[in-house]
């Protein structure tokens, strides 16, 4: 039998990225200013960290304008919820 620590997902192994995909899992769509105060990080920060999520399949993200202001939305996909939900089973059977 393997280890539990190998079914841990990669891409959600970094901290900012696992609070990330938890805040969105707990609410599905947020505003980007929504997750980047959640996680007490910056706009910087949280886009580079929204690419690699992207990239994976894990987030949805969409910009929309709101007359002069654009507003970007992000929403865990399904993959993203699985992923999460497989992540947390992982830490879970490490920690049990």
């Amino acid at each position: 039998m393997s280890h539990p620590r190998n079914e841990l997902d990669k891409e959600l192994t970094a901290p900012l990225r696992l609070s990330i995909v938890a805040a969105l899992a707990g609410v599905g769509e947020a505003e980007f200013s929504a997750i980047r105060d959640a996680v007490e990080t910056n706009d910087a920060e949280l886009s580079r960290q929204l690419t690699r999520l992207s990239e994976a399949g894990y987030v949805e993200i969409t910009k929309t304008r709101s007359g002069r202001y654009a507003k970007t939305w992000l929403a865990i996909t399904p993959q993203g919820r699985t992923a999460f939900k497989d992540h947390v089973a992982a830490l879970r059977a490490i920690t049990g």
